[in-house]
């Protein structure tokens, strides 16, 4: 499990003691120097059919810098581009399962769906 997050956005740091709390330790990246690959992100925007806000942080700085009409005029490379030159912009945290699937944001009952049957670390 991959968890993308950055150590000053206190849901990363409430997402990541929830799941130590359930026995599950992820490896870390820090979203602002290491943002998943182009691959993954392309794959969570062509999983969402194209919808875009799973994947931004819409409430942060940089997104406000580009401003929306900028962000919606992208192409989807251009926003893939975008998300990798800045992990700002990336809706964190950003967690890649074991078997694929990505959870973006921190909604402790849909984690928990979605981690069902995911073993804890010392098992």
């Amino acid at each position: 499990m991959e968890f993308y997050g950055y150590t000053r956005c206190s849901t990363c740091r409430k997402a990541l003691a929830w799941l130590r709390e359930r026995g599950l330790e992820p490896r870390q990246h820090d979203i602002t120097v290491t943002p998943p690959s182009a691959e993954r992100i392309s794959g969570v925007l062509a999983a969402s059919g194209g919808k875009r806000t799973g994947l931004l942080n819409i409430s942060g700085m940089s997104y406000r810098a580009l401003g929306a009409d900028a962000v919606k005029a992208m192409t989807d490379d251009q926003l893939i581009a975008a998300l990798l030159a800045d992990g700002r912009l990336l809706r964190r945290p950003f967690l890649v399962l074991d078997d694929g699937r990505v959870l973006t944001g921190f909604r402790p009952d849909q984690w928990q769906a979605a981690l069902e049957g995911v073993q804890p670390a010392d098992s």
